[in-house]
């Protein structure tokens, strides 16, 4: 088996031995073994957050907690951080349809994109574009039949075909920061750590 393993869809996991790390630095933050939503939001510095934003923030928990107990555990956080890290683009494509999807229907709509889109904007105080702009874009692009929702299968397929649509999105889901706030005790800006070594 040796040092990587494979995990569902070909992607390489963490090394062993990077695990190992990451698996120390979690018991010695979080010792029950489990991160609450509170512990999330203050690790990463959110509190204070307007309530479109902070139902961002919760939907971003809600899906990292693949269980719905209500906690990350540490196969939940490594899991996300093998996303973030390694995840191939498909594989991080289905991730977003799922926070884009907030009612859970398998489909995304226009309020949805909109609505997410504006929160995304919110936390990193990025804008490109205003969110009404990138909705009207995404649905234009990639909603081939034209019903005002997105399937799984026209998101994945219109984002990987589309390269400025594709940035955009990535851009919008960038968590590097949020690892190296993870990785260097609480200092999102800082540069080097742990994060460079996988």
């Amino acid at each position: 088996m040796g040092n990587r393993e494979s995990i569902a869809g070909g992607q390489t996991a963490v090394l062993a031995k990077e695990t190992y790390v990451w698996y120390r630095k979690f018991m010695m933050e979080y010792p029950s073994g489990l991160q609450t939503l509170h512990e999330f939001k203050t690790l990463l510095g959110l509190q204070g957050l307007n309530q479109k934003a902070n139902q961002h923030v919760d939907q971003v928990y809600n899906t990292f907690d693949m269980n719905k107990d209500g906690f990350i555990d540490f196969l939940e956080f490594i899991a996300a951080v093998n996303l973030v890290v390694r995840g191939k683009m498909e594989q991080k494509l289905k991730w977003y349809f799922k926070l884009y999807d907030a009612d859970g229907n398998g489909s995304i709509d226009k309020k949805e994109l909109l609505n997410i889109f504006m929160n995304v904007q919110n936390l990193s105080g990025q804008i490109t574009l205003s969110p009404e702009e990138f909705t009207n874009l995404v649905f234009h692009k990639i909603d081939i039949n034209h019903d005002g929702e997105l399937t799984l299968e026209e998101f994945i397929n219109g984002t990987k075909k589309d390269q400025d649509l594709l940035e955009i999105v990535s851009k919008s889901f960038d968590f590097s920061n949020v690892l190296k706030v993870i990785c260097n005790g609480k200092q999102p800006d800082t540069g080097g750590g742990f994060l460079q070594t996988i």
